[in-house]
């Protein structure tokens, strides 16, 4: 049985309106929810290689395949003009994910250019005193450099159907044979390089990048409350602790008594985590401690320390905190410093409870005022900057459980959220095509520039979103999370989405008729190519890059005027 919908026919102007606007708040809310539970899975180690390879890609491409997929599927003739939607879809998402979103990530993340230092970006504070945007900017990574030459890659489909494209004439049929071969081959190529593009992903999976980003979603994980420390951190130390172990085993220096092996005890002075396992705290909780150092001395007392640990919401004995504090108090001074900090977490993060349901009884009966700690410091904890939005209520159903079981529940969660957000694009994507095909019709406007402007605010506004948040914090590398996500996309239309447009032509017999649009859209990536593999952009350029989302428009006119179609 078919969901009822409303006829975009049947309303008028303000009812059409109307509909788009729902439509489209309703597909961004998806799109976000597919974003945000994507994240989520980010904090079940087990499955984040996998995550941020292929779940994240893929499904930060399905709001955009979903609507292209319906763009040319119903009655064969009325999917051939109904596919121009679909295509604008293409264009508007590719090129407004490489001009929008990365021009604005280089005036948020813009530093200042060093005049000793050959006009490089300086990263160290302070960071932005200049005005004048030719000497501002930021870095452009060897990772951006790659994700470029990636995505130019990606583009090869598009020439392979515009050869008979540009040769080919006449009506639907006559068109669609000719080009039927051609899209097979697209099609495989796309197929191909989606499939390498996700092994690169899966492969790359522990490099800087990718572990930036799953710190990013741990840090505001915590700062919401949603998890405890230890439902965010414990399975992930104990791997990393597994594979130190595995390496000390290998060159014959492994000690008795890891923290995963001495029944939950009190951990000995020379038990430290190993280098990885402390970068991985220092990058998560360093904020943390500034912001519960209220004295600003660079020390944490044995009150402050109290209170970071209920606010994250982690009940411990408190014979067994102070045990562990006294044992990283090496001076006896009363305090400890950061590096003291980091160790004396590890081992709380690796003990294990005495009994299973302490951490459930101890967090349910943790007091108030402890738990409203986190809402007074919000502003410092966990972000450098500050943020103005309300703090989340603590769902008390994940942080009052276990770690293992708010592992679990973490998955359960994220995977409820996937489905919801996948299901509502997939009801709502049809509706949404036809509204930008009425609201073409009534403006007598090509549905291609309706659907290039309106579609992209829908299907990608998680993405802007994001990278706006890494592009803020002003450093090398999360300018290079921002802007390899932005490229990373471009890929996924190029390979995922196109590979749609393949299937359609080849399977349904409908024909590629869009030169114009093609050239604007390899055009554009073409620039973008060049612009990425240099070491910098200053905010001047990136608010070139900003000028070829509407140059890019008025290309396509200005060849669609001269004669192609």
């Amino acid at each position: 049985m078919a969901i009822p919908t409303i006829d975009p026919a049947d309303v008028g102007a303000t009812g059409l309106a109307w509909l788009l606007l729902s439509y489209g708040y309703i597909l961004c809310y998806a799109s976000n929810l597919i974003s945000e539970g994507s994240d989520l899975l980010l904090l079940v180690p087990s499955l984040a290689g996998l995550v941020g390879g292929v779940v994240l890609p893929f499904l930060g491409a399905v709001p955009d395949g979903t609507i292209m997929l319906f763009s040319g599927l119903g009655d064969i003739e009325k999917a051939q003009e109904t596919l121009s939607v679909g295509v604008g879809a293409l264009a508007g998402s590719t090129i407004m994910l490489l001009t929008v979103p990365w021009a604005l990530s280089v005036y948020q993340g813009r530093v200042d250019f060093d005049d000793d230092n050959d006009m490089e970006p300086n990263y160290k504070q302070p960071k932005l005193t200049k005005s004048t945007f030719s000497d501002t900017g930021v870095a452009l990574s060897n990772e951006v450099n790659q994700g470029a030459k990636m995505m130019m890659l990606t583009t090869l489909p598009y020439f392979l159907i515009q050869i008979p494209a540009f040769f080919l004439s006449g009506d639907r049929e006559t068109v669609s044979e000719g080009e039927k071969y051609w899209a097979m081959a697209g099609f495989v190529v796309c197929i191909s390089f989606f499939i390498l593009y996700l092994y690169t992903q899966v492969k790359m999976s522990n490099d800087t990048i990718h572990k930036m980003r799953r710190i990013a979603v741990i840090k505001d994980t915590l700062k919401k409350g949603a998890v405890s420390l230890r439902g965010a951190l414990r399975e992930e130390v104990i791997n990393l602790e597994k594979k130190a172990t595995k390496r000390r085993a290998s060159m014959g220096t492994i000690s008795e008594g890891t923290p995963l092996t001495d029944g939950g005890g009190v951990h000995h002075r020379h038990q430290q985590p190993s280098t990885e396992i402390s970068e991985l705290l220092k990058g998560i909780l360093g904020e943390a401690f500034r912001a519960y150092d209220i004295d600003g001395d660079g020390n944490l007392n044995m009150k402050e320390f109290k209170i970071f640990l209920t606010d994250f919401h982690e009940s411990i004995n408190d014979d067994t905190v102070t045990e562990v504090f006294t044992e990283f108090d090496s001076d006896n001074s009363g305090t400890i410093e950061f590096d003291e900090f980091i160790a004396a977490c590890y081992v709380l993060i690796t003990k294990q409870s005495n009994e299973k349901n302490d951490v459930v009884e101890n967090s349910r009966h943790a007091p108030v005022h402890s738990r409203r700690a986190t809402a007074i410091m919000s502003e410092n904890l966990l972000d450098d900057e500050e943020d103005d939005e309300d703090e989340e209520e603590v769902p008390e159903d994940l942080t009052a459980l276990s770690p293992e079981d708010q592992q679990r529940a973490i998955i359960r969660r994220a995977f409820s959220m996937l489905i919801v957000g996948t299901g509502i694009v997939l009801i709502f994507s049809d509706p949404m095509v036809e509204v930008l095909s009425e609201i073409a019709a009534r403006g007598n406007i090509p549905p291609f520039y309706v659907s290039f402007i309106l579609a992209p605010v829908a299907a990608n506004a998680s993405e802007v979103i994001a990278s706006q948040y890494y592009a803020s914090k002003k450093t090398r590398k999360t300018i290079t999370v921002a802007l390899t996500a932005l490229e990373g996309a471009a890929s996924m239309n190029n390979t995922f989405c196109l590979s749609i447009f393949m299937g359609l032509i080849y399977f349904r017999g409908l024909a590629w008729q869009f030169s114009a649009e093609t050239l604007a859209i390899v055009l554009v990536q073409l620039v973008m190519y060049i612009y990425a593999q240099r070491s910098k952009m200053s905010t001047a350029t990136g608010f070139v890059v900003l000028s070829f989302f509407p140059l890019s428009v008025i290309l396509v006119a200005l060849l669609e005027y001269c004669g192609l179609d």
